[in-house]
């Protein structure tokens, strides 16, 4: 069951880490490029804010972003500035967005995110307390996929897990650190047998998620499966 109220505090949390690390910065590192390809810290930065606000739009019933065109040039516009307006914004911004959650709402409703994606409102603010934690990471200022919460990380996985499950691009795969275990891509037995593919926590949301590149999992069954784009 999702426990929104626990992900709504776990965002607040994430987001002081996060402004207390940007905050040991300087004008010249938001300017350095950040561990996203053609992206500096400025851009993810920048990219943090906007997305908060976007969510307000989304729990206030307007469309997440204007268009994709809109909200990339919103971020290539925010990217350049200096530390202590970066900084504000994304105060400002994270404040709007929990003012929006503490308004009287339908946590059960239905909202509308990016693309036409839809999903329950209550897991919005898991899908925040995501973009917080992960593009912290992006910024390769000490914060890294072993920083993480356990229980972030292991949620994490298996959202991944269930995004490419039914992929046709996607063997069907077993992923697990040992202990845990999560399913994802086609169905075993269809066109092929099952990868097993195991490693750290760590590396596996990593892996999941686009952030490295797998080779410190071991793959039995099968090589590693290359995973489309999220």
């Amino acid at each position: 069951m999702i426990d929104h109220a626990h992900d709504l505090a776990s965002v607040r949390h994430a987001t002081e880490r996060l402004l207390s690390a940007v905050g040991t910065l300087d004008n010249a590192a938001v300017t350095q490029p950040s561990r996203l390809p053609g992206w500096s810290r400025g851009h993810v930065l920048a990219h943090l804010a906007r997305n908060a606000d976007a969510l307000v739009n989304v729990f206030e019933g307007r469309p997440m972003y204007v268009s994709g065109e809109a909200r990339d040039a919103d971020i290539e516009r925010d990217a350049p500035r200096a530390l202590d307006v970066q900084l504000a914004d994304l105060r400002e911004s994270a404040a709007r967005l929990q003012e929006a959650w503490e308004a009287p709402t339908d946590w059960s409703r239905t909202v509308e995110l990016r693309g036409g994606v839809t999903d329950s409102a209550s897991r919005v603010p898991f899908r925040r307390w995501v973009e917080v934690e992960l593009h912290h990471v992006d910024l390769g200022i000490g914060y890294e996929l072993e920083d993480l919460p356990e229980d972030f990380t292991e949620r994490e996985i298996g959202f991944l897990a269930d995004r490419f499950a039914g992929h046709p691009d996607v063997p069907a795969t077993r992923v697990t650190d040992g202990t845990r275990e999560w399913s994802t891509g086609r169905k075993p037995g269809e066109r092929g047998p099952e990868v097993t593919v195991t490693g750290s926590p760590a590396d596996l949301l990593g892996w999941l998620a686009g952030r490295r590149d797998g080779s410190a999992l071991t793959s039995a069954g099968g090589p590693l499966p290359a995973l489309p784009p999220l």
